[in-house]
């Protein structure tokens, strides 16, 4: 008997669908974008509505596509933009207000406060993340506190708050569902990473009603059963993961000190530091990797918030190209040291500057400079910043990865990921399967409907497509890099 396994990838610029076989080869798959809304500097928002509408509409299209029916269907995983926020109505599951989207940066002015007020050590002791807009917590908070009626409704337990893996898991099981899993549970600032429990101290610095939040299960974990007029048969909910811990899982990167990267929106690295939560002195995130059978497996984060997002800029923000795919040719034309960089600080800087007020910036045009050298240095500051969260690891005193895995929509770009290992030092590995977000939680949903032994069966389903070695010669690694760090400074808000 086949099994198959429908991986729910609801993502910050489209929503996914991919159904996997047992041994994760992908059988059908279905996209489609969405619309993101910009009402003021810094602000992002998305339709509630509409990611819950593009999620049916894939999940359909996928189904069809592979010929399937629902009834083909083992299990479904979700995996999503991870600390994007909602609110909803507890009866009829309807947004409050648009969905809080995790780039968005209003909250700014408030984290400043909470920090001025000596309450970072306090929320870090407990959650491993720093007080910074980014987070669900204070996205939240400004919710309830400005969309009318809201706080009042929620301390009469009228309202329901989620990231959207718990929205749209709500959605599927008809609001039978208020569930989420430790890992998106972590990215909240709301939860102990260390008791695995809401945590009242961090639910009272931030007015946040105990009503309002979800059960927190396993990543692998009963989560509920969709609703069978949605895809034609009932069909347990079985796996949950934020959507760069499914990618640490895609990637099979289960024993501590595997790294992996993912480039789509942002970029996001991961390393698995094991049964022990690893402290960073470097404005690192320490966070749940993953909780399976009630154990813990910890990770180190470090958070880019543009990526893939910088050539989406390039394509529809300034035109300079018209596909996405043009950019590996004009980087090829141009080279690796045209003296352009570009910084994308376009909703602040991550990891490990936190630094939200920032803003975008092109350093060293000359006349000569035209489009395809602007296209390179897009593409060259994602590979800057996977150094600036490699320098931040080895300086807390992780060892030099024996290479890093990467994966997302933007490691089809060889020229991108020869760049990524040169600039790196590392050898950079490439599997054969590169939508491991969706990999990952079908791997989870998989792992409770019984489909896997256990993590070592799945590891071994993980295969190379390709292996880019590291040719540049350390003194214009170094330079090329010393550039952009000058780049970075000079954007900088404090500077």
């Amino acid at each position: 008997m086949s099994h198959y396994l429908l991986a729910i990838d609801q993502g910050t610029t489209s929503s996914r669908a991919i159904v996997f076989d047992r041994e994760g080869m992908v059988q059908a798959r279905a996209q489609q974008e969405f619309q993101q809304f910009f009402p003021q500097d810094g602000w992002v928002e998305h339709d509630g509505e509409e990611l819950w509408r593009s999620t049916l509409e894939v999940c359909r299209q996928a189904l069809q596509q592979g010929g399937l029916s629902a009834e083909a269907i083992t299990a479904i995983g979700i995996t999503n933009q991870r600390e994007t926020t909602l609110v909803w109505d507890a009866v009829t599951g309807e947004p409050i207000y648009r969905a809080i989207v995790w780039q968005d940066r209003r909250t700014a002015d408030y984290c400043a406060e909470l920090k001025a007020d000596g309450h970072e050590a306090m929320v870090s002791a407990k959650t491993g993340l720093l007080i910074d807009p980014y987070f669900s917590g204070t996205k939240l908070r400004w919710i309830l506190d400005n969309v009318a009626g809201a706080r009042e409704r929620a301390e009469r337990g009228e309202l329901r708050f989620g990231t959207v893996d718990c929205f749209l898991l709500w959605r599927l099981t008809g609001g039978a569902a208020h569930r989420t899993d430790a890992s998106n549970a972590s990215r909240t600032l709301l939860f102990n990473i260390h008791t695995q429990q809401w945590d009242e101290d961090l639910l009272e610095l931030l007015a946040i009603p105990r009503s309002l939040l979800p059960d927190v299960l396993d990543c692998a974990a009963p989560f509920g059963t969709c609703e069978a007029q949605l895809l034609g048969a009932p069909i347990p909910v079985l796996g949950m993961a934020g959507d760069q811990q499914a990618a640490l899982i895609g990637q099979a990167c289960f024993q501590p000190g595997m790294v992996k990267s993912t480039y789509g929106t942002g970029c996001f690295m991961i390393q698995n530091t094991g049964s022990t939560p690893v402290t960073s002195s470097n404005r690192l995130l320490t966070t749940v990797g993953y909780r399976l059978g009630g154990e813990v497996t910890y990770a180190v984060e470090g958070s880019i918030f543009v990526a893939g997002a910088a050539v989406q800029w390039l394509r529809d923000g300034i035109k300079l190209i018209n596909h996405a795919s043009d950019c590996e040719a004009l980087a090829e034309q141009t080279g690796e040291a045209s003296g352009v960089y570009l910084v994308p600080a376009f909703t602040g800087l991550g990891a490990p500057y936190w630094d939200p007020k920032a803003r975008g910036a092109i350093f060293g045009l000359t006349r000569d400079t035209g489009i395809k050298e602007i296209v390179t240095a897009g593409l060259q500051s994602v590979c800057y910043q996977t150094r600036d969260l490699l320098e931040a690891m080895a300086q807390d005193g992780a060892a030099a990865p024996s290479a890093l895995r990467v994966d997302g929509g933007m490691v089809v770009n060889n020229w991108l990921m020869q760049f990524l290992a040169d600039i790196l030092g590392v050898p950079v590995e490439r599997p054969e399967v590169t939508e491991t977000t969706a990999l990952g939680v079908a791997y989870l949903a998989g792992l409770q409907a019984g489909l896997y032994r256990d993590l070592e069966e799945i590891a071994g389903h993980w295969r190379r497509q390709q292996r880019f070695e590291p040719h540049m010669a350390d003194a214009p690694r170094d330079e090329l890099y010393r550039g952009w760090l000058n780049a970075v400074q000079r954007v900088r808000s404090e500077a």
